[in-house]
């Protein structure tokens, strides 16, 4: 049996490791997992650290594999409605200038409240980069 896509579900630890190199950037385009953070730098961040704790590689090596094997980053987040939102849809462009580069696609834009309901809509605001990857991947773009 081969196997199409890997979902994975939340990573904390020295784990990430098996997730990233072992999953995401060793064919099997198209993987997903969740993770927690503030916003999508942080997990990043979060994906770096926990990196760290699995594998004795320098951190540029790291973060390289890191952007190789994310291409996208869905941000849910809490509102002060206590509603849950899609905030963030960012493209991972790649590994330039000591960082992990990214460009937003889309965001939550508020446009007021509404009977205490946070009311708003998600905007494009940037075109995909890397759509070549998306549909090598099986997914149209």
């Amino acid at each position: 049996m081969r196997l199409d896509r890997i979902i994975v579900g939340e990573v904390r630890g020295d784990e990430t490791v098996d997730m990233i190199s072992s999953a995401m950037l060793n064919g099997h385009s198209g993987s997903m997992s969740t993770g927690h953070s503030n916003n999508p730098a942080d997990m990043l961040h979060r994906l770096e650290t926990m990196m760290m704790m699995g594998i004795d590689l320098p951190l540029v090596a790291i973060q390289r594999q890191v952007a190789s094997a994310i291409d996208i980053i869905i941000h849910l987040g809490r509102l002060r409605d206590k509603t849950r939102k899609v905030l963030a849809i960012v493209e991972v462009l790649g590994y330039e200038d000591g960082k992990i580069q990214m460009q937003t696609l889309y965001e939550f834009r508020e446009e007021g409240c509404k009977n205490e309901k946070v009311q708003g809509a998600i905007v494009k605001v940037e075109e995909l980069v890397h759509r070549d990857k998306l549909l090598a991947a099986g997914y149209p773009a």
